[in-house]
C-alpha cells in the first residue's frame, strides 16, 4: 500500500496558508505510509510531465491534523516518488491545532 489511507476532501479546518507562508515552512521528509491523500483521482498526464512542478513549489503541502498527515498538495510528486521506489517525500508540513 502507497498511503496511510486515499481520503475525499479535506477533514481538517481551514487553514488560510498562502503559497509565501508555505515557502516559509522547512521541508521534511514524511513516509508515504504515514499519509492520508485529499483527493481519490489524478490527472495522468500531470503525473508524467516531468516539468509539473516548474510554476509550483518543488515540495508537497501536508497538513498534521489530529495525528493524521493529510497530503493537501503534491499528489503526483508522492505518486512519482513511489513508481521510484521512494517510500519518503520532502514535503513543507503545516501543524493545525483543533
Amino acid at each position: 500500500m502507497i498511503f496511510k489511507r486515499v481520503g475525499q476532501g479535506q477533514p481538517y479546518p481551514e487553514h488560510g496558508l498562502q503559497q509565501r507562508q508555505w515557502a516559509e515552512l522547512p521541508p521534511r521528509q514524511v513516509r508515504l505510509d504515514d499519509l492520508v491523500t485529499t483527493k481519490d483521482t489524478l490527472d495522468l498526464a500531470t503525473l508524467l510531465d516531468e516539468d509539473s512542478t516548474f510554476y509550483g513549489d518543488l515540495f508537497a503541502h501536508v497538513v498534521q491534523w489530529k495525528g493524521d498527515l493529510y497530503l493537501e498538495d503534491g499528489l503526483h510528486r508522492a505518486l512519482r516518488a513511489a513508481l521510484q521506489q521512494r517510500h519518503v517525500l520532502h514535503a513543507r508540513v503545516h501543524v493545525v491545532r483543533g
